[in-house]
């Protein structure tokens, strides 16, 4: 089957920054939806009219792939708000309840990045953003998506992928 939207594509890749550095690694095949909220568009459109068994070496700018760094996304909350165990690296979806920040976005992930004993610093950048990207992939499988994953943007039993696409600047403001 060739590779055209929408349509299930199975792939495994091998994801480093610019410097050769692993970040991640696929080595079993996982499904995506292209065409849907799945893949970053660079990836889907270098996947459109392929076919399973295809391979691909992207250099991905951070235009291409998760942003770049915006540092209005970064937050100091008071510690207070926060339970005892907040550590560096854990994430939270929206404010944190007692959140006085008023730009914090409802739908965001935010990453704690410092704890203080006053304050905690919450950064709602996407961990690669600003990061250029090498990315080695190769095409599994390919079937025809269904009714569910078309409407719902995504392979229904895909987990949070570092190839979906990054919030657009209008998600953020």
């Amino acid at each position: 089957m060739i590779i055209s939207s929408p349509c299930v594509v199975s792939l495994m890749w091998r994801l480093e920054d610019a410097q050769g550095q692993l970040i991640d690694e696929l080595t079993d095949p996982m499904e995506f939806l292209l065409g849907g909220e799945d893949l970053l568009p660079k990836v889907e459109q270098t996947l459109l009219g392929q076919s399973a068994g295809f391979e691909a070496n992207l250099h991905l700018e951070p235009e291409d792939a998760f942003g770049d760094y915006n540092a209005e996304l970064v937050f100091f909350e008071t510690r207070d708000i926060f339970p005892p165990e907040v550590s560096e690296g854990m994430q939270f979806e929206g404010p944190p309840e007692g959140s006085t920040t008023p730009d914090l976005l409802k739908d965001a992930i935010y990453t704690v990045t410092e704890v203080y004993d006053t304050h905690v610093v919450l950064d709602g950048n996407h961990p690669l953003a600003g990061l250029a990207l090498r990315l080695a992939l190769k095409v599994i499988n390919v079937r025809a998506a269904t009714q569910e994953e078309t409407e719902q943007g995504s392979v229904s039993d895909s987990p949070f992928s570092l190839l979906q696409a990054a919030p657009t600047d209008e998600t953020l403001h």
